[in-house]
């Protein structure tokens, strides 16, 4: 590839509008697809409406994101600024000393969790504003065509333009085959890769009857090994919140995955279950969601993956231990290499 051969980024969360953002700022000409009828992957927002017709919303993906890297903690800046993150200081019912992803947490010295503002989807709709999107595009296949890449998508078939490049910003399990036939050894990574499941169940609660819990979010399980419930929070207590309070229960991925199949209405029921063991009232409504690549068992930590021969490479948080943070640092971390082989 050359700097004037347009590149194909497949996925529009986190990593791949970084990778794309830093590419298109050194001068590339970047083209982002993605499956679903926006940006924003994980970093998810349900919207809806209750009994009434009173609106609700509840962030059922990722739940908030720190920044330790300080190239992540300028861009959470310019993101702040931008007025689409904010910080979130929730009322934690959490052990004293808690031990969370292998980092300790004392209550004198707290972490900052952010969030998008006014809902978790902001900082990918800020970030996707210069770039070419394609949305409601499934891409089924990659085709070597001389010395450039054509896409199949299901919705569009072939594509009638080609790339010089061709990344990939989605999950393991969606990669590996993508790559099966053109990079065995890129199809190996992703193959080998345990990605786990999460069901999520948003609840809402009638403005004349909010739930009256003493906290807004809690880490169940690092309460009570026993519960099924991994984290709970109040969607409604972050900033720039409105509508129907709302609340977000999710299952720890041991439990989503023994029950990845199981009926919405059986999960939902067990969940609601879990809940009232904790003070949880009976919802207004509910709504479930099944993520079936939620986080990654055991992560690679590779950064990224290029190669510069064929014009291919894969980023992601799975990639690069996980979380909002890890995704954006696989995405710089594509893009560095990119640029270096041109």
């Amino acid at each position: 590839m050359n700097s004037t051969s347009p590149i194909a980024i497949i996925g529009a969360g986190i990593a791949g509008l970084s990778c794309a953002t830093a590419l298109q700022h050194a001068g590339l000409n970047v083209c982002v697809f993605d499956k679903s009828r926006g940006p924003s992957g994980r970093m998810s927002t349900r919207r809806g409406t209750g009994d009434g017709d009173a609106a609700w919303q509840c962030d059922h993906g990722a739940q908030y994101f720190t920044a330790q890297d300080p190239g992540f903690r300028q861009e959470v800046a310019r993101w702040c600024e931008a007025g689409v993150a904010a910080l979130w200081t929730p009322k934690l019912w959490a052990p004293p000393l808690e031990i969370l992803n292998g980092e300790r947490e004392s209550s004198a010295a707290p972490k900052q969790r952010f969030v998008g503002l006014p809902r978790m989807t902001a900082p990918a709709n800020f970030l996707v504003e210069p770039l070419a999107l394609t949305t409601q595009c499934t891409i089924k296949a990659l085709q070597r065509d001389a010395d450039s890449w054509r896409l199949l998508s299901a919705e569009n078939g072939l594509s009638g333009a080609s790339f010089g490049a061709v990344l990939l910003a989605i999950p393991a399990p969606q990669a590996a085959p993508l790559f099966a036939e053109i990079l065995p050894s890129f199809a190996a990574i992703g193959a080998n890769t345990k990605m786990r499941g999460s069901w999520t169940l948003m609840l809402q609660y009638a403005a004349a009857l909010p739930l009256a819990l003493p906290f807004d979010a809690a880490f169940v399980s690092a309460l009570d090994p026993d519960n099924i419930l991994g984290w709970i929070a109040r969607d409604s207590s972050k900033p720039g919140r409105t509508g129907l309070e709302s609340w977000v229960l999710q299952a720890t991925p041991e439990w989503s995955e023994a029950h990845i199949e199981d009926d919405i209405n059986s999960v939902a029921a067990t969940l609601l279950t879990a809940f009232g063991q904790l003070g949880g009232r009976h919802p207004q409504s509910w709504t479930a969601h099944r993520w079936r690549y939620a986080d990654t068992e055991s992560s690679p930590q590779l950064g990224s993956a290029w190669n510069a021969e064929s014009g291919v490479g894969m980023c992601g948080d799975w990639l690069n231990g996980g979380k909002v943070e890890g995704a954006w640092l696989s995405g710089q971390h594509l893009a560095r290499q990119v640029l270096a082989s041109i």
